[in-house]
């Protein structure tokens, strides 16, 4: 972007303003004021495990409705690494409505993903050769 550009950009962004202002004197435009809600709580990682199980969910079927990998569940439940603010405001919203993991559940398949031990491979490719 170019300086024209740039004084531009925030001349557009006055021009917007004033008119706003005018509109609001005016009576067509109402301002309303919100305060945005305060961060969320922190979690310990016994919380965290708690909440899991009361879900009854594995931790990588947990870690796929968060979106955030197993390891992160698990380092989170073992205090190693402190989750996002993204994830505590999840996990804030679903200690509060659990309903909401149906939901997501439904959205779309929440795969997890399993290691196959090397026999049941053995077994996959042999039942998948006959």
């Amino acid at each position: 972007m170019n300086g024209r550009q740039k004084q531009r950009s925030v001349f557009g962004q006055i021009k917007a303003g004033l008119e706003d202002s005018i509109a609001y004197s005016r009576g067509r435009l109402s301002l309303v004021t919100t305060e945005p809600p305060p961060p969320p709580p922190e979690l310990s990682r016994a919380e965290i495990a708690a909440l899991r199980k009361r879900l009854r969910m594995s931790q990588a079927f947990f870690a796929a409705v968060l979106n955030v990998s197993a390891k992160a569940v698990q380092s989170w439940e073992q205090g190693i690494r402190r989750p996002s603010d993204a994830a505590l405001r999840m996990l804030q919203v679903i200690g509060r409505q659990p309903s909401v993991v149906r939901v997501i559940a439904t959205t779309g398949t929440v795969r997890v993903a399993r290691r196959r031990s090397a026999g049941r491979r053995r077994l996959a490719a042999a039942q998948a050769g006959q």
